[in-house]
């Protein structure tokens, strides 16, 4: 458990998903603010219970929740706290806390859509009816409060809102002018880089994200900051962000120059590129590999490298000579 002049405190819950532990924050202030609320389990909330006590507060003593994006890991455990007059976050992630049915139908139907585009094989269209799995590990609310760029989060007005898209369309993250402080869910992680993940256009009729050039702007954006110590969803606080940022965007770099030259030998779909570019892990993680494929084909496309054309409704992309 780490301080920052005694007004962030950083408690870790388990998850039972593969990057383990996450990472939620108590924020001292007017007001007393966990950011982020862990996955919904027993074993998170025993974990959060004991940390909790440690500080010598009880969850009757959190006065609101503030949440960095929608995945379960992070807003699990929100129905917990029963004198948290508000949970804020980003107006995306409404339709996930509050359970919006027409949404979720419309997330299926994107993604059914999506795989006959790719060219996904029919072993794989059984996912589709686990899309709503991960709403088990996580809590069902109101968005009482809407957080977008600028915006002062309430009762810590030293902690500006920042949009940061990519990894989730509803994430934000929270910065501290006076040191350079920096909580950031997802956004940026020391020990690995975050998935730019694949997600429906927010409102029908709206073209899809392109979540790759989302999280490369929203990565580029922080280097006009002066960043000072970030405090992340996962692994270790560190303070070395604008060397981290400029790494990974030079090797999401790389991966699409090694992406373009599988055009070589003529067009291919996203499922073929999926297969060549994560042969040994497309079978157990599709969809990481599946948004992490369309992220780097939607680069090659932006920047006039490789084209499009549709047949019998596939979408193929080759080099653009």
């Amino acid at each position: 458990m780490k301080t920052l002049k005694d007004t962030v405190i950083q408690m870790t819950l388990p998850t039972p998903y593969a990057v383990g532990d996450v990472h939620v924050y108590l924020l001292k202030g007017s007001r007393l603010t966990m950011i982020d609320a862990g996955v919904k389990t027993e074993e998170a909330w025993t974990a959060l219970l004991d940390q909790l006590k440690e500080t010598g507060y009880r969850p009757e003593d959190i006065e609101q929740v503030i949440l960095t994006h929608h995945h379960p890991d992070h807003m699990g455990l929100v129905e917990r706290f029963p004198n948290a007059e508000h949970v804020a976050g980003h107006p995306k992630l409404r339709p996930w806390l509050e359970r919006e049915k027409a949404f979720f139908h419309q997330y299926e139907q994107f993604f059914k859509e999506m795989y006959l585009e790719s060219g996904v094989p029919e072993r794989f269209y059984f996912l589709l009816n686990h899309l709503r799995k991960p709403l088990k590990w996580t809590s069902q609310g109101s968005l009482t409060q809407e957080l977008t760029e600028g915006d002062r989060l309430p009762g810590h007005e030293e902690w500006i809102t920042i949009e940061t898209p990519g990894h989730a369309q509803s994430h934000i993250s929270f910065y501290r002018e006076e040191d350079g402080a920096f909580i950031g869910g997802d956004h940026l992680l020391a020990h690995i880089s975050s998935n730019p993940l694949l997600e429906p256009p927010f409102r029908k009729g709206e073209e899809r994200p392109r979540p790759l050039l989302q999280y490369r702007e929203s990565m580029e954006k922080l280097l006009d900051k002066d960043l000072g110590t970030v405090y992340p969803g996962h692994g270790k606080i560190f303070n070395h962000a604008p060397e981290l940022i400029k790494e990974r965007l030079k090797k999401q770099e790389q991966r699409a120059d090694k992406v373009y030259h599988m055009f070589s030998d003529g067009p291919l779909r996203a499922y073929d590129v999926c297969e060549r570019l994560f042969p040994k892990h497309i079978e157990s993680q599709f969809g990481l590999t599946m948004s992490e494929t369309i992220g780097q084909l939607d680069y090659l496309e932006n920047t006039g490298r490789i084209v499009t054309n549709f047949k019998q409704g596939e979408k193929f992309y080759k080099m653009n000579r």
